[in-house]
C-alpha cells in the first residue's frame, strides 16, 4: 500500500494511458499481425459490424469480410511508411450487404490496428464545404489575441458542441485560457490558469503523436480488448487510436466539472504543443468520423494560420531590434565611452523591452536610471554575477532567490534581465523591474488533494472549478521569450558599440600620437630656429656696441621685434598677419601721439608667417635708424610710408623720410644694415633698394606674390593713430612695492632690475603659489605683476586673493588669448611675454593715472 507521504504529482505521469487495454463504445478494433491474422480483437465487434460478424483471436479477416473490402484495407495499411501515420477510409462497404464504415488504420509494434465506425451518409463532403468559409474569415486577423478568439468562434459553431476553449501552455507548463466560445448560461473560464498537473506529461507527449482526442461519453462503460496482452506478455499500445478509453481519474475529473463529453485538438506549432482546442458538451456528443476528421484538419490549418501569426511577429520584433540597434549605432556618440551613454540608449531600450529602471556597469564605472539600485547595492551582486556563465543572458522575475544581496534593493527593483556586454572585465547592462503585488487566478485550488480510502492513498481529482485567487508578492512582470530574444541581440550590438569605440579610440590614439609628434617636430625646428636667429643677433649685434648697455638695448630692441612679430602671427594661428600692424607695434616708441608724422598708405597686405618675421626685423632697423640719425630723430622729421601691389600681385614698400637732419651715408657697415640690405633677397627672394639722400632717407622694399594676400584696409588710408607711447612716471607717482610672480630666474631678475632702475623701491619676487599667498598674508603691495603658468600651477589663487585685497595686479603671459580672461579675473591688464623696460614703464604709468 502506498503512504500518502509517497503520493505525489507524478503519480499521474506514471499511470499508462495508452495501455488501458480498453476502447470506447462508439467502434470497434481489430489488431492483425503481418499475415493478416486477428492478434487483438474487442468485446464489441458484433455490436458495431452486426449481428453474426464476429472474429476469433488467430482468425483470417477473409473469413467475414468482403474481398473488395479486404484488398482496400491491405492497400491503405500498406501506405503506412512513416511512425505515428493514420491512414483513413470513408464510406467503405466491409460485407456483400452494401453497409457502409468508416475505418482508421495504423501500425502498433508488429501489428496494423483498424478501427470500425459506423458511416454518416454524405457527412464527409458536407464538412469538407464547411472548412473554406471558417479558413477565409481566420486569414483576416493578424494578431493572436483575435485570431484565437475566432478560431473558437467558428469551431464551436463547425461543431455544434456548447464550449470551446483555446488553452495555451505557458513557460512553467501551467495552462491558461486566453479564448472560450460557450453558451451564454455557461460559467465562463476565460482567464483562468490550470496548474501543470492538470495534464500529466505522457498526455502532453501524446497530443503531440496524436491530434484528436474524443470522449463521446462519460457514462459509457469501455469495451475490453481481448487478450490483454499478446503471446509476448506486451499490452496493445494504442497511442494512435481514436477509440482508445479514458483513464478513470480523467473521467473523474469530467464529472466533477459536469461535462459530459469533450474533445481535444492539439494545436502544434514548430513540433511542440503550443496549445490546445479544449471543447466541452454538457451531455454525450459523437462527433461522426467525418466530422472529426474535417476538424482535425482545421486544426492543422489553424496551427499553420497562428505559426505564420507568430513568424511574423517574431519578424517584427526582429524588425524592432535591428531599429534598436541602428538607433544605438547613430546615436552612440563617437568616442563617447559606454559608461556615459545610459541617458542615450535606456530610452531606445524601452522602445523594444519594457522596464522600469536600467543600470550600467562598464570599466568599473556605474551608472543607473529609474528603479535600480545605487552603486553600492550592485557593486555587492558584481561578484555574484561575474560567477555566473560567461556571456549568457540572465532573466528573472525574483533576482533575489539567485542572488540574495539583491534583497538590499528589492523594494526598488526584483525584476533583472542581466545583459553582460565583455568578457574580462565583466561589464553589465540590466534592465529592472519594479516588485508587483500579483493575482492569479486558478481555475480552483491548484494543489491535488491525497485522500486515503479503503484501497490507500490516492490523488483524486478536483471536485471545484470555482475561481481560486493566489496573491504572489516580491516578483515582477515576468520578461518574455520575445524581451529575452532581443536582448540577445542587444547584447551584440553593445558589443559592437564597445568594439567600434575601442577601434576608434585606439585610431584617435594613433592620430594625437601622429600629431603631437608632428607638433613636437615643428616646435622643436621652430625653437631651434629662433634660438639660432638670437644667438646671430647677438653675435652679430656685439660689433655695434660701445658698451654693455648699448648692447643690452640694441639686442632687447631686436627680440621685442621678433616677439612682436609672433603675437601678430599667432593671433590667426600662425597664418597671414597685417603690414600695417608690424609697423604700429615699431613705430609706437618713437612717435608718441604725434600721428601726423607718420603717413603710411595703400591697401592692406597680409603677409606670410615665414615672411613676417624677415618684414619685422627690417622694419625694427629701419625705425630704430630713423629715430636715431633721420627724421624721427626730432619733434619735426616725418615718415612716409606707401604700401603698393606690383605686377605680379607682390608687395612693394616705399619708404621717404622728410624734415630731419641732413642724412650722412653710415661710415662702416653694422648688422643693422646687413639685415636692411640681405634678409628680404636672402630669405624671401625679394629685392630691396636703400638710398643716403641728404634730404632723408628712401628706400624700397619688394617681396613676392606667394607671401602676401591682399584686402581693403577699411578705408585706413591717411596717417596710422598709434597708440599712445608711455609716458614718464614721476617718480612720486611710482607704486612703493611691487609684487612679482615669476618662475623663470632669468626673466625674474630681468624684471626685477628693469623695475628698480625705473624707480620702484621694494620689488618681492616669488616663484610659486604658496610663496606668494605667504607673503600677501604679511604684507600687501601697490602692484603685482603675476606670470600666468607657474611650472605645473597657474596664478589663479593669486589673483583670486589680490582681487580680494584692492591690488591692481597685471597678467604676464606668452598666450594671446588670457587676454579674454582679463575681466574674469580681475587683471587690470595683460603683459605679453617677452616685456622689458618700456613695459614695465607703461605698467606703472597705468597704475599711477589709474
Amino acid at each position: 500500500m502506498m503512504n500518502p507521504q509517497d503520493v505525489n504529482l507524478t503519480n499521474c505521469d506514471r499511470e499508462p494511458i495508452h495501455q488501458l487495454g480498453r476502447i470506447q463504445d462508439f467502434g470497434a478494433l481489430i489488431a492483425v499481425n503481418a499475415d493478416w491474422f486477428v492478434a487483438h480483437r474487442s468485446t464489441n465487434l458484433e455490436d458495431i459490424l452486426g449481428a453474426g460478424r464476429d472474429l476469433d483471436i488467430g482468425a483470417r479477416l477473409s473469413r467475414i469480410f468482403a474481398p473488395a473490402a479486404l484488398e482496400q484495407l491491405r492497400s491503405s495499411a500498406a501506405a503506412l511508411s512513416f511512425p505515428d501515420q493514420v491512414e483513413r477510409i470513408f464510406g467503405i462497404a466491409l460485407f456483400e450487404d452494401g453497409d457502409l464504415f468508416d475505418c482508421a488504420l495504423h501500425t502498433s509494434g508488429g501489428n496494423t490496428v483498424i478501427e470500425i465506425e459506423r458511416h454518416v451518409e454524405g457527412d464527409l463532403n458536407r464538412q469538407l464545404a464547411v472548412l473554406r468559409p471558417i479558413m477565409n474569415r481566420l486569414e483576416k486577423h493578424a494578431e493572436v489575441e483575435s485570431l484565437v478568439a475566432e478560431a473558437a468562434r467558428q469551431l464551436r459553431m463547425a461543431l455544434q458542441i456548447d464550449r470551446v476553449m483555446v488553452y495555451r501552455f505557458r513557460d512553467d507548463l501551467s495552462g491558461e485560457v486566453i479564448a472560450e466560445a460557450a453558451r451564454d448560461d455557461l460559467e465562463k473560464f476565460h482567464g483562468l490558469r490550470y496548474p501543470r498537473s492538470d495534464i500529466p506529461d505522457q498526455a502532453r507527449a501524446l497530443y503531440v503523436r496524436n491530434r484528436f482526442r474524443i470522449i463521446a461519453d462519460v457514462e459509457a462503460q469501455p469495451v475490453p480488448i481481448e487478450p490483454g496482452v499478446s503471446i509476448d506478455g506486451d499490452p496493445l499500445d494504442l497511442s494512435m487510436s481514436s477509440l482508445r478509453a479514458v483513464s478513470p481519474i480523467h473521467i473523474e475529473y469530467l464529472k466533477n466539472m459536469g461535462v459530459g463529453a469533450s474533445l481535444s485538438i492539439s494545436i502544434i506549432i514548430g513540433g511542440k504543443l503550443w496549445g490546445l482546442f479544449a471543447c466541452h458538451h454538457y451531455g454525450p456528443k459523437l462527433l461522426p468520423y467525418s466530422q472529426r476528421t474535417a476538424a482535425e484538419l482545421f486544426s492543422e490549418y489553424f496551427s499553420l494560420t497562428l505559426d505564420r501569426t507568430l513568424a511574423r511577429q517574431i519578424a517584427e520584433r526582429r524588425e524592432r531590434g535591428r531599429e534598436m540597434h541602428t538607433k544605438l549605432m547613430r546615436d552612440v556618440a563617437a568616442g563617447t565611452p559606454l559608461s556615459s551613454s545610459l541617458p542615450t540608449i535606456e530610452p531606445v531600450i524601452q522602445q523594444a523591452i519594457p522596464h522600469d529602471g536600467a543600470s550600467i556597469f562598464v570599466e568599473d564605472i556605474y551608472d543607473a536610471r529609474g528603479a535600480a539600485p545605487n552603486e553600492e547595492e550592485f557593486r555587492a551582486i558584481v561578484p555574484s554575477l561575474n560567477a555566473a556563465a560567461t556571456s549568457r543572458i540572465l532573466a528573472s522575475d525574483a533576482i533575489a532567490d539567485r542572488l540574495p544581496r539583491a534583497v538590499r534593493f528589492a523594494d526598488r527593483a526584483v525584476g533583472a534581465l542581466i545583459i553582460p556586454v565583455s568578457r574580462t572585465p565583466r561589464d553589465y547592462l540590466v534592465l529592472w523591474r519594479k516588485p508587483l503585488q500579483q493575482t492569479v487566478t486558478w481555475a480552483g485550488n491548484p494543489e491535488k488533494p491525497v485522500e486515503t480510502g479503503p484501497n490507500g492513498a490516492r490523488l483524486t481529482p478536483r471536485k471545484s472549478f470555482e475561481a481560486w485567487q493566489e496573491t504572489v508578492e516580491g516578483r515582477a512582470e515576468k520578461w518574455t521569450s520575445a524581451e529575452v530574444e532581443i536582448a540577445e541581440g542587444l547584447r551584440v550590438t553593445l558589443l559592437e558599440i564597445i568594439l567600434r569605440l575601442t577601434d576608434e579610440a585606439v585610431t584617435e590614439r594613433a592620430r594625437a600620437q601622429q600629431q603631437q609628434e608632428l607638433l613636437i617636430a615643428e616646435l622643436n625646428h621652430r625653437v631651434r630656429n629662433i634660438l639660432n636667429l638670437i644667438r646671430g643677433l647677438i653675435n652679430q649685434s656685439k660689433g655695434e656696441a660701445r658698451d654693455i648697455e648699448g648692447f643690452v638695448e640694441i639686442v632687447a630692441g631686436r627680440v621685442r621685434s621678433l616677439a612682436s612679430a609672433h603675437d601678430n602671427i599667432t593671433k590667426g594661428n600662425w597664418s597671414h598677419a597685417p603690414f600695417s600692424e608690424l609697423i604700429e607695434t615699431e613705430i609706437n616708441a618713437y612717435i608718441a601721439a604725434q600721428n601726423d608724422r607718420l603717413e603710411l598708405t595703400g591697401p592692406e597686405a597680409m603677409i606670410a608667417p615665414e615672411a613676417y618675421t624677415v618684414m619685422a626685423l627690417v622694419m625694427h632697423e629701419m625705425i630704430t635708424n630713423s629715430a636715431k640719425y633721420g627724421s624721427l630723430s626730432d619733434q619735426t622729421g616725418t615718415l612716409e610710408i606707401d604700401v603698393s601691389r606690383d605686377d605680379d600681385a607682390g608687395l612693394c614698400v616705399d619708404w621717404r623720410e622728410r624734415g630731419g637732419p641732413p642724412v650722412k651715408p653710415p661710415q662702416r657697415r653694422g648688422f643693422g644694415s646687413t639685415i636692411i640690405d640681405r634678409s628680404i633677397p636672402h630669405e624671401l627672394g625679394g629685392t630691396a633698394e636703400i638710398s643716403y639722400r641728404l634730404e632723408g632717407v628712401e628706400a624700397r622694399f619688394c617681396i613676392p606674390a606667394r607671401y602676401v594676400e591682399w584686402r581693403a584696409r577699411d578705408g585706413r588710408d591717411g596717417p596710422v593713430d598709434p597708440q599712445a607711447a608711455p609716458s614718464r612716471t614721476p617718480a612720486n607717482d611710482l607704486p612703493e612695492s611691487v609684487l612679482l610672480v615669476e618662475d623663470s630666474m632669468i626673466i625674474a631678475l630681468d624684471a626685477e632690475d628693469c623695475l628698480r632702475e625705473l624707480g620702484v623701491e621694494k620689488v618681492e619676487v616669488e616663484s610659486s603659489v604658496a610663496a606668494a599667498l605667504d607673503a600677501l598674508g604679511k604684507s600687501t603691495p601697490a602692484l603685482a605683476i603675476l606670470d600666468y603658468n607657474l611650472g605645473k600651477e597657474n596664478s589663479e589663487p593669486i589673483a583670486r586673493k589680490l582681487k580680494e585685497l584692492g591690488v591692481p595686479f597685471w597678467l604676464a603671459t606668452g598666450y594671446g588669448e588670457m587676454q579674454d580672461r582679463l575681466e574674469e579675473l580681475g587683471a587690470a591688464g595683460l603683459l605679453t611675454k617677452p616685456y622689458g623696460k618700456d613695459e614695465l614703464r607703461e605698467i606703472l604709468g597705468s597704475a599711477a593715472a589709474g
